[in-house]
């Protein structure tokens, strides 16, 4: 009968303690799943996140870091605001659809009255290692070293002065603070009366 299950050996599940057979057909797919995605990870994620270290017992394969997150937050509209991070993408099934060398650090953009706020999480670097960029309204993160790599472009919600962005670094969080680029007012013809 191959794969199917005839009904007598169904009543026979149906009569034993607390359904064994079933959780060991359970634990067999979850084996073959789990293989699938280990060759998965051997045929998709880039080399630089691979390494083989060498133990007493043998040769250890280690992966990663691999990292995917959201965060929720209740935007002024008072709809919620959903942001992914990390290096990989999950599908619809929960499978791997994309898997990068850079991380995506979680990132909060503060649009305050004179100025904007960007607040990234970056742990695990120094201060000399992070490399800000802005361009028109996008601010560039981007980290490259041996064992961490981030990256994220931001688009900012108005227009900054450049020249006025001041960035500080503790405890794994970055915030960049960048004045708005104050609108130039219309000129206005005077009427004489």
């Amino acid at each position: 009968m191959g794969d199917e299950y005839p009904i007598d050996r169904w009543f026979r599940r149906r009569r034993s303690p607390f359904f064994l057979d079933y959780f060991e057909d359970m634990f067999r797919e979850m084996e073959r799943w789990f293989e699938e995605e280990m060759k998965f990870f051997e045929k998709n994620i880039p080399r630089e996140l691979i390494r083989e270290i060498r133990t007493p017992s043998g040769i250890r394969r280690e992966v990663g870091p691999l990292v995917w997150g959201y965060s929720i937050t209740i935007g002024p509209d008072g709809k919620p605001i959903i942001r992914e991070f990390g290096n990989f993408r999950p599908g619809r099934r929960g499978e791997i659809t994309e898997v990068r060398t850079e991380r995506e650090p979680l990132v909060d953009v503060l649009n305050e009255d004179e100025q904007i706020r960007v607040i990234a999480e970056i742990p695990g670097v120094s201060k000399e290692d992070i490399i800000l960029t802005v361009v028109d309204n996008r601010l560039r993160i981007k980290v490259d070293t041996e064992k961490r790599k981030y990256y994220k472009e931001i688009d900012l919600p108005e227009e900054v002065d450049a020249d006025s962005a001041k960035a500080s670094y503790r405890n794994g969080v970055l915030e960049v603070v960048l004045r708005k680029k104050k609108a130039e007012k219309p000129s206005k013809d005077i009427k004489i009366e």
